[in-house]
């Protein structure tokens, strides 16, 4: 039978006392008890861990050994202790947050905003696409994910915490840039440089064309928003992408946001996590943080 952290305790606390009789009161135990459990504990070892010097006891070389463990492991039932009250208290804790790529563009902001509030947090970040997003969620390898709608029939909730405009880009040289306000109809005979088929982003691109009786003509497929980017700019066609993507080439001119019959696409970002999930403090913390601070803290580009 292996010893208890009970056995260890009393063990330790004789050691330091040096005293069945002074240890006993210091445990509130009997002196018996306390003699008792030394002696299960010295049977378990097989060796015994006292002693007698004079009046008083001494350690074993093996006692001398076994204390040494006791108050290390005493040290760590401690520290494990003070960590769960931290985290009842929001002090520290962890948050495991998977992202889309396209959400790279503004949550570090949100995350660094976060951090200032709580900033002994440790926060892991994954950026993947989305049916990596649907996967780590589903099966529990994150806290949470920033993406666009979740799918159904995952077991998964999403919920809506700011919003992701989809526009349509082009190369300030591209022909449309002087044909503007533009029919939607027009840009069915246009090329355009596309995300992959399972992208968020394609998914609502072909749904709202469908939805417009129209067709996308996918002239170049890509996997992420940047290629689709340096590839309208190299003229290759023209692109839609989140509005939270291209603040920086709206700044130095190098894109140009098409103006569009019926666009932007209106999208939101979501938080989404498995259907029962139960947060510690600081990933509850920080949805808390996303749904009711996002809005103020983040802004969407103008064109």
């Amino acid at each position: 039978m292996p010893f208890t952290f009970k056995q260890l305790k009393i063990f330790a606390t004789v050691a330091e006392h040096q005293s069945y009789t002074i240890a006993s009161k210091v445990l509130f135990l009997t002196q018996p008890a306390v003699s008792m459990q030394i002696k299960q504990l010295e049977e378990i070892v097989g060796m015994p861990l006292f002693e007698r010097v004079g009046k008083r006891i001494g350690l074993t070389e093996a006692g001398d050994e076994l204390l040494h463990y006791a108050k290390s492991i005493a040290h760590q039932i401690d520290e494990a202790a003070l960590m769960l009250e931290e985290l009842k208290g929001v002090e520290r804790g962890r948050l495991h947050l998977t992202m889309a790529s396209t959400a790279n563009y503004f949550a570090p902001q949100l995350i660094a905003a976060f951090r200032r509030e709580f900033p002994r947090a440790e926060i892991t970040l994954d950026v993947t696409n989305r049916s990596g997003l649907v996967d780590a969620v589903e099966h529990n390898r994150t806290d949470m994910a920033i993406m666009g709608r979740p799918p159904s029939g995952h077991h998964l909730v999403g919920i809506p915490f700011i919003d992701n405009p989809l526009v349509v880009i082009a190369s300030p040289t591209h022909p449309m840039v002087h044909k503007q306000p533009i029919l939607l109809s027009t840009l069915a005979n246009e090329p355009f440089i596309v995300r992959e088929a399972d992208s968020g982003t394609r998914m609502a691109t072909d749904r709202f064309f469908n939805e417009h009786n129209l067709e996308l003509i996918a002239g170049m497929e890509m996997n992420r928003s940047e290629a689709i980017k340096q590839a309208v700019m190299a003229e290759l066609g023209l692109g839609i992408v989140s509005l939270h993507t291209i603040e920086m080439e709206l700044a130095l001119k190098r894109l140009v946001v098409l103006e569009v019959e019926d666009f932007p696409i209106k999208r939101q970002w979501h938080i989404v996590y498995r259907q029962g999930k139960r947060f510690a403090a600081i990933p509850e913390a920080f949805k808390k943080f996303a749904l009711e601070q996002a809005a103020s803290l983040l802004h969407i580009p103008h064109y």
